[in-house]
């Protein structure tokens, strides 16, 4: 595994974010930025979506070089995917996803690989997750979680996924390997909020 750099550059609200423990944190939770870059993507994760002041974002961001940066500590919960944030950890890998076209029926398709620099800054920061929060176990895919279906942008009567990160190209098995994390790939498999 390659030496771990973790560039700190906290959010503006990440000191409102509710405080947890270590042992509260069970699950890693990956995403793709589905934005064109990381500028992008921390743009987005510093607006306030809340009448609280916060938004919703990661805890740690990985670009395509593999750098890696903490947006939001793991001991703040992070709104980063519904129902699981208070037991879980953000990773999001900048990739184009379906973007800009979300929602577009005709535009469902992720076609750009991660590179091998993301997934290598991955799986070093598995490792250091794990010795941090002695009680991860547990990895899942953004899409495995949050499985609504909306109403595609260009025709309502058509049903798209709300979330499909990482997506068909993510090397699950690459990742997992060595990782000591089960993938859960149901919000039914997980019994906490």
């Amino acid at each position: 595994m390659p030496v771990l750099t973790i560039h700190d550059q906290p959010l503006p609200y990440a000191a409102q974010l509710p405080e947890r423990p270590a042992g509260a944190v069970e699950l890693v939770v990956i995403h793709c930025t589905e934005l064109p870059d990381l500028a992008t993507a921390r743009i987005y994760g510093e607006k306030a979506w809340y009448d609280s002041g916060v938004g919703h974002s990661g805890h740690y961001y990985i670009d395509r070089d593999g750098a890696v940066y903490r947006y939001v500590p793991g001991t703040r919960v992070a709104n980063h995917v519904r129902g699981h944030n208070a037991n879980s950890i953000g990773i999001e890998l900048v990739n184009l996803g379906r973007y800009p076209h979300w929602w577009d029926s005709g535009q469902q398709t992720m076609t750009e690989p991660y590179t091998p620099a993301q997934i290598a800054a991955l799986r070093a920061l598995l490792a250091q997750l794990r010795h941090d929060f002695p009680k991860l176990r547990y990895i899942a895919g953004h899409e495995d979680l949050d499985t609504v279906r909306m109403p595609a942008s260009d025709d309502p009567t058509r049903e798209v996924a709300r979330k499909l990160d990482p997506g068909p190209l993510f090397p699950w098995t690459e990742v997992l390997a060595g990782s000591g994390l089960e993938r859960i790939d149901s919000p039914r498999a997980l019994t906490h909020p």
